[in-house]
């Protein structure tokens, strides 16, 4: 990582990790030096959960108590009803992050969403629009047969996901099949990634697993008795479209279990505690594997914050 002074390109500030890592606590702490030394630092989420208005509470969306008189910027600022893809949330954390360079500021974006930062970073393949009626057949398949129809079509793809991965099997296999080319040439030709135009400080946090999932628990069952269960409520009452990724956010769909009576309290508790677990497994996996060798990889559970970012704040 180079700073801007050698680069002459402005600064950004990247903050990535897990579920329950302590990036939201780092990204504010950096925001703070910074304002101890006359800059200003904006925090821009990075996290596919917390984008949502509707998921304050099960996102661990910070409050302002949280955010240390810090601007943060991208939290809850796309209604439940209106996907938030990866693209989508690249061109606007590229508005936000353009706006506080404008001003003078830091942008400091932090989450644990990769393909977010992914696409922001290195840009976003030009897969033309899925044919609706292939999205249609694909995702309608049970994952096992998708995966198998994926070993035919894109073997490469298919040797490289998990056989239950839903979601990535099911894209692949509808690229592959709506454009009769598989998704890894569409992504080796990525445009408009922020990469080379900014002075990267990055930094991920990877702690202990055990560590973490004890902090997931913990937090999972500090949701419940914090108004997680009131949100889910009012999210079922508006009666969107369950496909929609608010609606598969985790923690939801074991509480609208719940409230719909078809599952008990400790059980819909033990299964969305299970599912964050799930997840912060595949973070750290994304993580350790697909970001670039030059972000700084911290391990320990503890660390002095400030000695992360020394370059950026002594430009």
């Amino acid at each position: 990582m180079h700073g801007s002074r050698e680069t002459g390109l402005p600064p950004v500030a990247l903050i990535a990790g897990p579920t329950a890592s302590g990036k939201s606590d780092l990204a504010v702490r950096l925001g703070q030096a910074l304002a101890t030394r006359g800059r200003r630092g904006v925090v821009i989420n990075a996290d596919s959960a917390q984008v949502y208005a509707d998921l304050a509470v099960l996102s661990a969306r910070p409050d302002a108590s949280e955010m240390g008189g810090i601007e943060h910027r991208l939290f809850g600022a796309w209604d439940g009803a209106m996907a938030c893809s990866a693209a989508d949330w690249a061109g606007a954390a590229r508005r936000e992050i353009a706006e506080v360079h404008a001003g003078g500021g830091v942008p400091i974006l932090v989450g644990g969403t990769g393909l977010y930062l992914r696409t922001l970073i290195e840009g976003i393949a030009p897969v033309p629009p899925i044919d609706p009626a292939v999205r249609a057949d694909v995702r309608a398949m049970a994952v096992a047969e998708a995966h198998a129809a994926l070993v035919t079509k894109d073997p490469a793809r298919a040797a490289a996901l998990h056989p239950a991965d839903t979601t990535r099997v099911a894209r692949a296999l509808e690229v592959v099949r709506s454009t009769g080319r598989p998704l890894a040439e569409w992504q080796a030709e990525r445009s408009g990634g922020i990469g080379g135009d900014i002075s990267l400080h990055a930094v991920i946090l990877l702690p202990d697993r055990k560590w973490l999932y004890d902090r997931c628990d913990r937090r999972f069952a500090a949701m419940l008795a914090s108004g997680a269960i009131e949100e889910v409520r009012l999210l079922g009452e508006r009666a969107l479209d369950p496909a929609l990724p608010v609606m598969r956010a985790i923690g939801v769909p074991e509480l609208l279990a719940y409230l719909g009576g078809t599952m008990g309290l400790a059980e819909a508790e033990a299964r969305g505690a299970q599912a964050t677990r799930n997840y912060v497994k595949r973070q750290l996996t994304w993580l350790r594997h697909q970001c670039p060798v030059d972000w700084r990889r911290i391990e320990a559970e503890s660390f002095d914050p400030l000695a992360l970012f020394e370059s950026l704040l002594h430009e």
